[in-house]
Parts: structure tokens; sequence; C-alpha cells
């Protein structure tokens, strides 16, 4: 009896089961026929107004304004942040513009006894000059919960105590936010967070030659710093705020709410330009406090990763390495459209939103692509707006496509991609570190002389004309120098610019030198044939690249090699991330390496200082990456500093590029051709290396965009199709089994 009892219980489970069984299947089925669209980004995205990009290989390092000097920093940046001036965004020759500030100022000039000279005063009579610069008024910082009080006026979340963290990870995760008014104040806290021993500082070496007191300002924190620490824990990513408002700068001073004062010792024509840059963004010293806080830095809670800003835009999320999204700032003020631009803007549409409120678009989202091939298919199938947001050298590989393909070119010329081509203030070059005792300066006048010959006999061999031939995605024009065309003082292009190194006069044009000078060089350098002709080793030396061996940057790694062995030089390569690569850099644990550099102004001063001996990166942390030391280049370069453009400025430059090429601690590389890709359907896109802020420019035909995705991304059915009919197989002889079962006894029987 219990045996008949437990077959019918069997029978009985076996027919629910099977029924479930059907009904998951059966819904399976529709799913996958449902399931028909292939976009890589979530659900209603191509409706929303949101500019969609790509981020190469990880997401930004510092966000923080005081650490950020990065290309891939300014993604973000300049879409949070906003310093006193900004560059129009349409204008070409570039004009500086008020953006926070009120206006654009000129400085006033003072000698030794305090006595106010006229305004075109020589640099050697100008002991000061002074900014005097206005402050909008009624500017708001984005909602933040370091500005959150309660009713008495205390702030919410200053001083949190254990526990009360609780499981928040992202400052979008406090229940309660608060803002206030930008003042003169936030600029004269941002300027003192230079001096700050407790983040990078790339350009406190700079800022602390100009700004008056800043040196001993630093000297001082230093010292306050380790008061504040003593007893703590090094390791510990908790640290005592360090409240710069407690001690006074003499060179920044707020008079008045909203008037900014700004001393520099001498005469410096291009400080305008540094505060056009974030390193003079304002940063309230709530944010500072806030951070500081006991276990935020734990949970990634700081500026390097949730800026505090009053652009146009905020961050909203940020997930390492995988993904970053900005959102309209609620408070921003909506600054109007530019009205005016250069000739062809007009006819191109760039005009067509004169005195629009900005930002235009609700937001920016930005994935981290690690390879270029998905990539640049996302950016053709329409996923990615713009390839990624802060590059202009992307849309030169399409080009590329099309003119070698006439289909391709046909296909890209019917989805409207737009890919501008113009000449920008870049270069690409490869670097030699000068503190290395084998490829630097060299301890003895006869090493460095060696060492020096080595690194010219290397420059001649790296191949630049052959470069741009191999790789016509990057091509560019050969660089004779540290100044590309564009900026005032460069000969690029001229009989006077050419590297005499590396180039030499043939049949009335000048051609790279061959390769037998090239080892001539290294045979005098104490390398015949790549041995060293004390110990007889090979000759081998590390090439350090901040992107790590992909496919697709493997052959330019692999042409470098080639490059190298051609003096039979062994390249041991480390390519690493970008994160990685920085951090070798600062420590000085670098050979030769590979560099591209962006212009942050028209000033020949902006490429020179890479070369300036204070400014060494391994010493002081600043941009000086080849760590170069030269007394009379530098002293050249203080001179040149005061001066306005013209004869004299030039003959500085002159001798200081001729300096350079003779002592070579650079490869020149090249100049890359320059252009963007964007879709059709962004307006507004007018890219440029110096303007970074075009975040607040662009406007999106969403109606377009949404058209052009349909057309170009039309489902495959005949897999789910396939899918679907093996699904409906299985389900007819699941419910042909089940009825059999049904109609049979517990004795098998077979029920009529």
């Amino acid at each position: 009896m219990l045996g008949v009892f437990a077959a019918v219980r069997r029978a009985a489970w076996s027919r629910a089961t099977s029924r479930r069984f059907l009904c998951t299947l059966g819904t399976v089925s529709l799913l996958s026929l449902a399931a028909c669209d292939n976009s890589p980004r979530e659900a209603g995205a191509t409706k929303s107004n949101l500019v969609y990009s790509a981020m190469m290989e990880n997401t930004p390092r510092h966000l923080d304004p005081t650490a950020s000097y990065w290309s891939p920093d300014t993604l973000v940046t300049y879409q949070v942040y906003e310093p006193p001036y900004g560059y129009h965004y349409l204008k070409r020759p570039i004009e500086l513009v008020a953006k926070s500030a009120a206006e654009v100022v000129k400085p006033s000039y003072y000698d030794k006894s305090g006595q106010r000279l006229a305004d075109d005063a020589p640099g050697d009579q100008v002991a000061e000059s002074v900014y005097e610069v206005p402050i909008k008024k009624g500017i708001l910082f984005q909602p933040h919960p370091a500005f959150a009080k309660d009713a008495q006026g205390n702030y919410v979340y200053h001083h949190m105590k254990p526990g009360e963290l609780g499981e928040r990870r992202t400052p979008m995760a406090f229940e309660q936010t608060g803002t206030r008014e930008l003042v003169a104040e936030d600029f004269v806290y941002a300027l003192k967070r230079h001096a700050t021993t407790r983040i990078t500082t790339p350009i406190f070496g700079v800022f602390s030659e100009y700004v008056v007191g800043l040196k001993e300002y630093g000297d001082l924190i230093k010292k306050e710093d380790a008061k504040l620490r003593e007893g703590t824990d090094p390791a510990s990513q908790d640290k005592p705020f360090l409240d710069f408002r407690r001690w006074p700068l003499a060179g920044a001073t707020a008079p008045e709410k909203h008037l900014l004062r700004i001393r520099i010792h001498g005469k410096y024509p291009q400080w305008k330009y540094w505060m056009q840059m974030t390193f003079l963004s304002p940063v309230p010293w709530e944010a500072d406090a806030f951070y500081a806080q006991p276990g935020l830095a734990e949970r990634g809670m700081t500026l390097d990763q949730w800026p505090v800003g009053t652009g146009p835009f905020m961050v909203t999320e940020f997930v390492k390495d995988r993904r970053i999204v900005m959102m309209r700032n609620p408070n921003y003020r909506g600054e109007p459209y530019p009205c005016e631009g250069s000739a062809d803007d007009k006819a191109l549409g760039l005009l067509d939103d004169c005195g629009k409120p900005t930002p235009f678009v609700d937001g920016i989202v930005a994935t981290v692509e690690r390879e270029a091939t998905p990539r640049r298919n996302k950016f053709r199938d329409g996923f990615f707006d713009t390839e990624v947001f802060e590059r202009t050298d992307m849309g030169k590989a399409y080009m590329v496509e099309a003119d070698d393909d006439e289909g391709v070119r046909a296909k890209y010329m019917e989805r409207g991609f737009n890919f501008p081509q113009y000449n920008d203030v870049n270069s690409y070059i490869i670097g030699f570190n000068m503190i290395d005792p084998v490829i630097g300066f060299g301890d003895t006048p006869e090493q460095r002389e060696r060492n020096r010959k080595l690194r010219q006999a290397i420059s001649i061999a790296i191949d630049w004309e052959e470069y741009s031939k191999v790789f016509p995605k990057k091509a560019g024009e050969t660089a004779m120098s540290p100044l590309p065309q564009g900026i005032p003082g460069s000969r690029e292009g001229s009989p006077e610019g050419v590297n005499p190194v590396t180039h030499k006069l043939v049949d009335g044009k000048y051609v790279r030198r061959s390769i037998e000078d090239a080892r001539k060089l290294m045979v005098e350098a104490g390398y015949p044939n790549g041995r060293d002709v004390r110990t007889g080793k090979p000759l081998v030396i590390n090439y350090d690249f901040y992107v790590a061996p992909t496919p697709e940057i493997k052959p330019e790694i692999d042409w470098v090699v080639r490059q190298f062995s051609k003096l039979d030089i062994q390249l041991e390569v480390r390519a690493t991330d970008n994160n990685q690569f920085q951090d070798k850099m600062r420590k000085g644990k670098h050979q030769v390496f590979w560099l591209g550099w962006n212009a942050d102004y028209p000033d020949a001063e902006n490429f020179l200082f890479l070369l300036y001996g204070p400014n060494s990166k391994s010493v002081s942390d600043g941009e000086n990456t080849a760590n170069y030391q030269n007394p009379e280049y530098d002293k050249l370069f203080a001179e040149l500093k005061s001066l306005d453009d013209g004869p004299q400025k030039q003959a500085l430059i002159d001798k200081m590029v001729r300096t350079l090429q003779v002592d070579a601690p650079w490869s020149f590389g090249f100049y890359p051709y320059a252009s963007a890709a964007v879709q059709g359907w962004v307006k507004n896109s007018k890219p440029a290396i110096l303007i970074r802020d075009s975040g607040r420019y662009m406007r999106l035909d969403r109606a377009k965009r949404e058209a052009e995705l349909a057309a170009w991304n039309h489902p495959v059915w005949w897999p789910l199709l396939l899918i679907g009919g093996v699904l409906a197989a299985v389900v007819l002889i699941a419910r042909s089994s089940l009825r059999r079962r049904e109609r049979t006894n517990a004795r098998g029987e077979v029920l009529a």
C-alpha cells in the first residue's frame, strides 16, 4: 500500500514540475524573441539627453584640482570646476574670457620701493605684479553633504562619530545636502592647498616661484602638518583636517568678499593663462573638512573621485576603472552660449544657439574601454556620441580607413561622421631620464659627453618620418624642437628650425642623418656595436610606456624596439597602465619613456618649462619628466618668463631650443594631426586641445540619434528564431511525454 502511495505522489510531483517546466520554456522562448536590442547601454539611453563617450584604459587618477595634471582628468575636471578664466569656445586664435571671474584683468606693476609703474614697464624694473580679480556674485556650489546644516546652522556631517558613516560609500548616499555662494576666499584656499604634503602637487614648484610667500608657506605647512600627524599611523589613509584658513598667505588674499588679490614676484605675463587652468579652481574648505573624516578615504570618498565645484556638471557615479557619470548641476546659473566665432562657424551652424543658456545636455556618461577595436566599433554603431570625450586625435584613424576603401568612405559619409582635421598644439616624444647613470647626464665631464652622444645617436636612429608612414592613423609632422607650429616663437617648418643633430641638408631638402652617423656616435659614446667597450656587455635599456601592450598598441612598441636595434641596443619593454607609469616617473625609476604633451596655454613657456630644472618630476614632482638640469637653460628660461612676445623673446627661445637639440634630453618625436571623432547628431562640436570645457556647449539632436541608431543596428533575427524553434520543439516533445505519463496508471498500463 505504501509503495502504491509513493508512486502516485511521485507522479503528482512530476506532473506539477512538468507544467512549471513547460511554462518556463514558453517564457524563455518569448523573452528570447523579444530581446532584440543589441545596445551596450542601459535601457532608454537612446532617448536620453546624455552624451555617451569612452575612457581609455582606466578612470582618471586625480580629480582634485590641486593634483590633476593629466589629459584624461579633463573629462571631469573642466566640466565640474570653474577657474577664474577660460577660453572663448569658438574664437581662433584662442582668446581668454572670464569664467568665474567677472572680467579678465590686467596686472598692476610695482617697483622695489612699492611705486606704481606704467603698464608697459620692462620686466627688469618690475618687482611685483598685482592681479585684482573681481569674482562673479551669485555663483553657487553644487549640492553636497559637506555644506548641509541643521536648523541651528551647524554642519550636519562634519563631525561624524564612529559607526555613523554606516554603509554609505559615495557622497550621493547622504540624506542631506547644501550649498553656498562662491567667494574670493575659496580661490585663496585653493592657492594655499598647493603647499600641502598630503597629495601630489605637480605645479607647486612653478607657483612657489611666483606667488609671493608661497615657497615659505610650503615650509610652514610641512611643519604644521607634521604636528597634526604626530603619533598617527603614517600608513593610515585617515589624516587630521589640514585647515589652510589658519595660516595666511601674503600672495593670495580676499580684501573683499568677491575680490581676489594675487601678488606675483616680478613680471610674468603667462600668469593670466594659469588662471584658466583647474589649478586655480575654487576649493571650499568645507569639502576638505568633510573628506578628512575617518573612514571616508578608505571608501574612496575624496576630492580625487568626488570633486566639488560650481560648473555645469557634477559627478554622480564613480566606479573605479569602469564608469563615470556626470549629471547637470541643479545650482548652475546657465552661462549663455557664445555669439561670436571664426569665419566658418556660422556656416557650420556653430552660432545657431547664440545666447541660449548652457548646458544643453543633462549629463555625460563615460565608460572604460581598454581596447581600441571594441571602442571604435561602438562609435561606428552609434553607441558613443564622441569616441573619447577629451581626445582630439581620434578621427585620424577613420580618415585613413576612408582613404583606403571607397566602400568605407561611402558608409562614413552616409552616416555623417564628423572628423575635422586641423593643426593643434601638442606633441609626442621619446624622452631620456637625465638622472639615470647610463642614459642621463653622468657624473664626470667625460661621462657627460659620452652619454650625450649616446642620446644623440638614439635620436638619429628613431626615424619619426617612418613612424608616420607605418602608422598613418597616428601620423604627424616630424618635430625638430619642443615647440609646435601655432605657438609664438616656434621655428618649425623653416630652415632656422631644423635640428642639426638629427637632420642635414641634401639636394636642397632636409633629411634625417644616416644610421652610419648614429653608429659613429655610438663608438664615441663607448658602445661600438651596442656593447660597453669597458665591460664587453651588451647595452640594455628599459623602455617605459603608459599603456598596457594590447594588440592595438603592441605594433607601436615593437616599432620603437626596432629603432633601438638599429644600434644593437637591447630594449626591455615595461608597458603598464597610466597610473603605474606615473608612479614610476615620480620615483625616477625609468630610463627611456614615451610621453605626449598637450598645451595648457598658447605660449612657448608652456612647452619649454617641461625641461626646466626646478620643475623636475622625480625631485620636485613637477612636469620635467626627463629630470633635465642645465644651469644655462634654466637661466634663459628665467629671463624668458618676464618677456612679452617680440624679437628679444624670440632670440632667447632660439638659444634654448639649440641647447636642447645638442643635449638631446628628448627625441623630439612628432606633432600629430588633430581630428576628433564625433557623431553627426552632436551639435556645437569644435574640438581643440586648449579648450577642455566643451561639455556645456554640446547639444544632441536626440530624434536624429534615435532614428540613426535604429537604422544602423537592425536586430539579427535568425539566431533568435532558431532558438525559438528549438525551444518550441522541446515544448512539444515535453508536452507529448507529459500526456503519455498522465495516461499511464500506477502499474504502467496505458489508460484508454
